[in-house]
Parts: C-alpha cells; structure tokens; sequence
C-alpha cells in the first residue's frame, strides 16, 4: 500500500482540525470569537531525497533548518498518517519566533510513494504550489541561480506595482512561487 498523498494529507489534516472543534464553535453565533490558536499554518511536504530537498530550501530559497523530529511508525499509525511505517521530519522556518511558518519536510524511508504529474499546476488536484513573500526578488533571484535551480516561465515576470513574481519548481516538482519587489 503507497503511503498517502498530499491531498490525502491535507484532506485529513483539515478534518481532523474540524474534529477537534466542539459544536458550539461551529455555531454562526460564534463567528466573532477566534477558532484557531494560532494563524500560523505550518506545512508537510513529503520528499523522494531529503538531503537535495532540504538543500533546495535552505541554499536556493533561504529558510532556515530548526529541530526536527521522528513518529516512530506506531505513533504515524496511531494517528492515522502511515501504514506502520516510520516517518523522519525536518523542520524549516520562515523568519524568527512562535509565529513564522513552518515548513515540514517527510521522508519515509524504504517507502516508494507514487510521483503526482506536476508538468503544470493544473495537472494534479490537491495543494499545488507555496507562495513564498520575499523583500528582494533581486536577491532571491540570485540565491535561485546560484544554487542552479530553473526559473519557470519569463519570470520575474511584473505583478503591476512594486511587485514581481518568480517561479520555480522543488526537487519533488512542486511549484514555488516567489512575491516582491525588485531591489536593484
């Protein structure tokens, strides 16, 4: 049995957020009151090779590696993620403090996930690209090119303003698409 895929994931992920909601804070009454403890949404993303995953994000698009941790495969079974199989996580933020986003790379090792079709974000249902604010597209676009990696389309491509958009695909294929404004 593959292991279950991203959109399986998120599907889970999100009802299991609706599950913990009692009813009262389902109620249209209650709508003024916060439902989530923090509006910060952290991200797994399961890789073919973490070693080139974790290089891509932290040399090509800047995050930063925090502490990561291991489910033993009783404990991913028991939450309804494997099928007993153990999962190891690293941990990349984006920016400092409890507030800054989360980016959680899985790999499950002797696991052979199935390979979604990320030829174009339309290709595959399911979460299909991050987008990723930057303060300088100049710099951003120059960490991209040092670390090799393919700008997408005739990008940085203007967004009308200040603002410019550049995309890029991870090791896995998935899209990234980098915001901001040019510095130069």
């Amino acid at each position: 049995m593959n292991l279950i895929s991203k959109s399986t994931f998120f599907v889970v992920a999100t009802l299991a957020l609706i599950a913990l909601q009692s009813p009262r804070d389902l109620n249209a009454q209650d709508t003024a009151k916060p439902v989530f403890s923090s509006p910060t949404v952290d991200l797994g993303i399961v890789v073919g090779d973490m070693d080139a995953s974790a290089k891509f994000y932290t040399e090509a698009l800047g995050v930063t590696e925090t502490k990561g941790f291991t489910a033993t495969a009783e404990k991913a079974t028991a939450f309804g993620l494997t099928d007993n199989r153990k999962a190891v996580i690293r941990v990349f933020v984006l920016g400092e403090g409890p507030g800054s986003t989360k980016l959680k790379l899985m790999s499950f090792p002797k696991a052979k996930p199935a390979t979604p079709d990320q030829k174009f974000i339309h290709s595959t249902l399911g979460v299909s690209y991050l987008t990723l604010r930057v303060s300088d597209m100049d710099a951003a676009v120059e960490r991209l090119k040092k670390a090799g990696v393919k700008l997408l389309g005739k990008t940085p491509a203007s967004l009308g303003g200040d603002n410019y958009l550049t995309t890029v695909q991870d090791p896995d294929g998935n899209f990234i698409e980098l915001i901001g404004p040019m510095k130069k």
